[in-house]
């Protein structure tokens, strides 16, 4: 293959999977990021008290790609971890997705399953068509449920009301009729090792990338020396918000170290739907499986203003994201790959997934012709 100039904007997963395929196929990589460290939302550290925590929220992995766990596979050795959270209704926690549990110890009941699922069908409001997140929670609990656990979390998170959101953010939770606490329920669930930053670490451990950090796209001037470009940033703002603003929904994170504490809390993650302004609290210890005398803890606060981390899933949205993405078409010297870059709620590994797919198009299409 003919050594290409190829600038890979954002080292996070999107950016840094296709910098190392494009890498391994002979070409030379730059791969710039506007903020001074590798790895993206997923970057972990090492807080002052020797801790490690991840700086912008929880990050869980779990997935169903045997080819996504395989590729990553090759930079990171992994520990086993099934995430469990709980949602504080009344002072109390309660296991969460919703489950047989749930209902017994909110109701005090002894459902079986059968049980379970029968009240499930007694409670549900059925809803047809189902649009909205609100149509979704209703149409699978009822309103007393939808009203302890989603209403107020999702007005936290989103700033909006369910009815204003699409169904597929509340899609992504399931409910269950079993006892199964389990967050997720994916064949592979995981974290890296040594954490996530020297996953992403080794990953950009290649001769030919070469990683330049604090460097904004928006101030580059000289691009016309690359055969190709690869972003992963907000799609609006790579086109200078021609057509306005897309809405992202941001977070503020307060970090705290606990001396001395060495289990703050029973499970990773506890929700807190209907009381302070932050939504959960996770600590770092039950997912990096690290030994400590004292624990780290962060609270979650979400914001209209800030780093852009949730693409606003409305119509209204999508149709504006349409119109960019009829722009980022026509360009052809560009990839657009990534969470920003499709105004898309993806997963991690589904972004690892997509940013695989992009690489394998993108070096069949520079690959040379004979």
């Amino acid at each position: 293959m003919t050594n290409l100039k190829i600038l890979v904007v954002g080292a996070g997963f999107a950016g840094s999977s296709l910098a190392r395929e494009l890498a391994q196929t002979g070409n030379s990589v730059f791969i710039v990021d506007k903020r001074p460290h590798i790895a993206g939302n997923a970057y972990d550290e090492h807080d002052a008290h020797l801790t490690l925590i991840h700086r912008y929220g929880p990050h869980i992995f779990h997935t169903n790609s045997e080819r996504v766990f395989s590729y990553l596979s090759q930079f990171t050795e992994w520990r086993k971890y099934e995430h469990r959270v709980l949602g504080v209704v009344d002072g109390k926690g309660y296991p969460f997705p919703i489950n047989r549990d749930t209902l017994n110890q909110l109701y005090g009941m002894d459902l079986d399953e059968a049980g379970a699922a029968e009240f499930f069908e007694k409670h549900r409001e059925p809803r047809d068509p189902v649009r909205t997140s609100e149509d979704v929670v209703l149409n699978s609990v009822g309103r007393d449920l939808y009203e302890k656990f989603f209403l107020n979390y999702t007005r936290k998170q989103w700033g909006m009301d369910p009815s204003e959101l699409k169904a597929g953010v509340a899609a992504r939770i399931p409910v269950r009729t079993n006892t199964d606490d389990r967050y997720f329920t994916d064949t592979y669930q995981v974290m890296p090792a040594q954490g996530y930053t020297k996953m992403f670490e080794r990953m950009l451990d290649h001769p030919n990338i070469e990683v330049q950090l604090g460097v904004d796209f928006s101030e580059l001037t000289d691009l016309e020396r690359y055969d190709h470009i690869v972003y992963t940033g907000p799609i609006d703002a790579y086109f200078k918000h021609c057509y306005g603003p897309l809405p992202y929904r941001s977070l503020r994170f307060e970090h705290e170290h606990l001396a001395d504490v060495q289990q703050f809390q029973q499970v990773g993650t506890v929700n807190y739907p209907n009381d302070h302004a932050y939504t959960r609290i996770t600590e770092f210890k039950h997912l990096t499986g690290q030994e400590h005398t004292g624990t780290s803890i962060v609270r979650e606060y979400p914001e209209a203003e800030g780093d852009p981390y949730y693409p606003i899933p409305s119509d209204t949205n999508e149709a504006l994201f349409k119109r960019y993405r009829e722009l980022a078409e026509k360009e052809s010297g560009v990839t657009f790959v990534g969470r920003l870059a499709e105004y898309r709620y993806y997963n991690m590994d589904q972004v690892v997934g997509a940013a695989l797919s992009a690489a394998q198009k993108l070096i069949e299409r520079l690959r040379p012709s004979s």
